[in-house]
């Protein structure tokens, strides 16, 4: 069995953090399961208990120690994970990348290092803090303390908010055009495409290609339930174009994806559109309309 819960960060973490998540599974000592992950954001995962690996190269399977830093997602990571598993982490807003790492998000594009590589001590104490910890209050307050403390070595500059607004536009309106996206934030589609690659990893198409992949994934799995128009929205322009993209991002056409049982990539799926759910209320609140 399969449990995932999400977490808003800390006020003080909101520009920077999308949420926190602890993800576990109580499966047998003996199983494996190898599936596929494809992540909007780049996020930092602890290894509390189990046993998980990714294939770095064709054919290669390897961790990258209890704390690890994956970077932004243009193609699925294959992992593998046997048997029981517990795993915390936290997902990075784009806005606040530059607050939080001092090289160029394209350079971490589709990466899976030790944290400490990025990080160094700091993540050696957050792994002190979290490695024995089942409680998840404190799993968070385990990072948030590492967050904070790389917020100061770094220098705490101030938070991107402008991506961080083309990341809501992504989410909510996948079919946008670029142009467009970038009149709504108040950028050229130039200084848009500079400043995505800079704290995506991705180019604005990318990020949005990705994004109508994971809109129409998630309706696939039930997720969500997008209106007739909306989902009108989300198709493609014909069969050929929907199995590349599902191709591309999913590593399958969208018939087997229909038929395969995908544990790990499901899971994620279900983490965004929980956190896709509480961001948009949160969105319409701040604005004074009800939920």
């Amino acid at each position: 069995m399969l449990l995932s819960r999400n977490y808003p960060p800390s006020p003080e973490l909101e520009p920077y953090i999308v949420r926190h998540y602890v993800f576990a599974a109580e499966l047998p000592e003996d199983l494996t399961l190898e599936d596929r992950l494809l992540s909007e954001t780049a996020f930092v995962r602890i290894l509390i208990r189990g046993d998980w690996q990714a294939e770095i190269a064709p054919g290669y399977w390897a961790g990258a120690g209890p704390v690890v830093f994956f970077g932004p997602n243009e193609l699925p990571l294959r992992v593998r994970v046997k048997g029981p598993f517990t795993v915390a982490g936290f997902a990075i807003h784009p806005g606040g990348w530059k607050s939080l790492f001092d090289r160029s998000a394209r350079d971490y594009a589709d990466q899976m290092i030790p944290l400490a590589a990025a990080w160094g001590n700091i993540a050696d104490r957050l792994w002190a803090e979290a490695q024995n910890e089942t409680d998840d209050a404190r799993l968070i307050a385990a990072m948030e303390h590492a967050i904070l403390a790389r917020l100061a070595w770094i220098g705490v500059r101030a938070p991107d908010t402008r991506m961080n607004e083309f990341a809501e536009i992504a989410r909510a309106d996948s079919t946008i055009r670029i142009d467009d996206a970038a009149a709504k934030i108040g950028l050229s589609v130039r200084q848009l495409e500079r400043r995505c690659l800079a704290t995506f990893g991705l180019s604005p198409k990318a990020v949005l290609r990705r994004s109508r992949f994971l809109d129409m994934a998630t309706a696939m799995r039930g997720f969500s339930s997008p209106s007739e128009e909306e989902l009108a929205a989300l198709r493609y322009f014909d069969q050929s174009h929907l199995t590349r993209e599902f191709k591309r991002f999913a590593g399958m056409t969208p018939r087997a994806f229909e038929r395969t049982t995908t544990p790990l990539f499901t899971a994620g799926l279900n983490l965004r559109s929980q956190a896709f759910a509480r961001s948009t209320a949160d969105f319409r609140l701040k604005d004074g309309m009800p939920r």
